[in-house]
């Protein structure tokens, strides 16, 4: 490609050299550098991609797009590179790497979803759902992205914009009509999705999470519309209105809005005929469907879909006949059922909201079904919960008072402590609880231990919820990643 059709989607402030070269690579890693490369100088938030300019140079790149003007060459002094001042290297990144991948997006019927809790679970099952119906799709998730049949590790929620656009471009090399991607609060505000045409934009909630990085709500909320805020006409928007931001969401929007709800009139509702560990009942728009997934979260996650599926006109019936058949995405929710009576959730709730919304649903069953009539024994629920490190301190005693409030049993424990000291996240969990209430919670920093100790005390009808890891296979002890699976340690106990 050359590098003035590159550049042909910037709108640069000024350019230094001759755009007319052809171009071999595109990167933001000095590392990956070629001969005949541009290089994208992002000022991130630990390193300035300023600063090895230089060594880009050296290097033999062809090409320096930047943002900061003291980093242009002397005139006086003139380079072979081209130098490309813009007004923003994150966003330049974006524009540039769909372009150099053939816009893959404007290819597929691409739709986002954004929000705290449940963007996983929606994303995945649009797209089993859709494949369900004879159709090839593409998943990009917090657990894994899907190309058709094929896995790729995921290494975030959302990709960087050079491997979002590659993973695009190979979606529609695989003949997928269809890509469903979770869109993150940070993929939104470093402009990862820059230059991608969304067909539909979907939201599902919002609630206190990543304010270490957007240090107010405000600001995190607003990052978050900001999806909305630049569909297409021709796109949808399907909003959650049980949310007080659902309708904040689309406003200004100006694609087509469509809203869902439990609780008041919307396009899509639905409430629940009956509940258990293995499923619910639901009536849906009016029609009764059978669904193996559990919790009201889980119906506004449904509903959430349904209304998806309906603007991506497939037909209503077909849509309830999968979803009828969908199970739920690893780590969320998931059953594990005990020979010994007692049955273990592992989730990957990690905020306050999420932790309530399963704590509360795990109470609903179970206070349908109290007491066990042979033994007259009251079923408890025990909840084994850490904290990550290097994030958001402020929910920490929040999620624990939570935690505390509806188990009979609580276990403190690690999650990933990354580069924080276990004791001390564990200090700020306990912060959140009385004296009285820490009289009575366990405290085991060695998650393992934490969840055989959960194991050992759990009785017939128990319910023992493993929080926060979810679908992760490891824990981040001090920079360095050691394999843990809470699914794998619960499973040693179960039997």
């Amino acid at each position: 490609m050359q590098l003035n059709e590159l550049i042909s989607v910037l709108k640069p402030i000024e350019v230094i050299g001759s755009t007319d070269k052809a171009i071999h690579g595109l990167h933001f890693d000095s590392r990956k550098i070629g001969v005949g490369d541009v290089f994208v100088a992002q000022v991130g938030t630990a390193v300035d991609g300023h600063t090895f300019i230089d060594g880009c140079v050296a290097k033999g790149a062809a090409a320096i797009v930047l943002s900061k003007r003291e980093y242009l060459p002397v005139i006086c002094n003139p380079s072979p590179v081209t130098f490309i001042l813009v007004e923003n290297t994150d966003k330049a990144l974006g524009l540039m790497a769909s372009k150099w991948f053939g816009e893959p997006s404007k290819a597929l019927t691409l739709v986002g979803v954004t929000g705290t809790n449940g963007k996983t679970t929606i994303a995945t099952l649009l797209y089993k759902l859709v494949r369900a119906l004879g159709h090839k799709a593409g998943l990009l998730s917090t657990v894994v992205n899907y190309i058709e049949d094929e896995a790729v590790p995921a290494t975030h929620t959302t990709p960087d914009a050079i491997e979002l656009n590659g993973l695009l471009r190979r979606m529609v090399d695989a003949g997928c009509e269809y890509a469903f991607m979770e869109v993150s609060s940070h993929a939104i505000a470093q402009e990862r999705i820059a230059g991608l045409d969304f067909d539909g934009a979907l939201f599902t909630n919002l609630t206190r999470d990543h304010i270490d990085y957007h240090k107010t709500f405000d600001n995190y909320r607003d990052t978050k519309k900001r999806l909305f805020d630049n569909l297409k006409k021709t796109a949808f928007a399907v909003t959650n209105k049980d949310d007080k931001n659902g309708l904040v969401m689309t406003q200004n929007c100006k694609a087509a809005v469509h809203t869902y709800s439990t609780r008041s009139l919307a396009d899509y509702k639905a409430q629940i005929l009956e509940e258990g560990f293995d499923g619910m009942l639901l009536n849906l728009n009016g029609k009764e469907v059978f669904v193996p997934l559990v919790g009201r979260f889980n119906v506004s996650n449904l509903l959430c879909i349904y209304g998806a599926a309906l603007n991506l006109g497939f037909d209503e019936l077909d849509v309830l006949r999968v979803l009828s058949t969908l199970k739920p995405v690893n780590g969320r929710f998931e059953t594990i059922r005990s020979p010994k009576g007692w049955t273990a959730i592992v989730d990957y709730a990690h905020t306050p909201d999420a932790v309530d919304n399963v704590i509360q649903t795990i109470r609903e069953i179970l206070n349908s079904k109290a007491i066990n009539p042979q033994s007259g024994y009251t079923a408890k629920l025990i909840t084994v919960i850490g904290c990550g490190g290097n994030r958001d301190k402020g929910k920490r005693p929040m999620m624990a008072k939570i935690a505390k409030q509806g188990s009979e049993q609580l276990i403190l424990t690690s999650d990933n402590p990354r580069d924080e000291e276990p004791a001390d996240i564990l200090n700020d969990m306990k912060a959140g609880l009385t004296e009285e209430e820490l009289r009575s919670t366990l405290v085991i920093e060695d998650r393992a231990a934490a969840i055989q100790t959960a194991c050992t005390l759990a009785q017939k009808d128990d319910v023992i919820l493993v929080a926060g890891k979810g679908h992760e296979d490891y824990q981040i002890i001090k920079g360095v990643k050691h394999h843990f699976d809470d699914h794998e340690e619960v499973r040693k106990y179960a039997n």
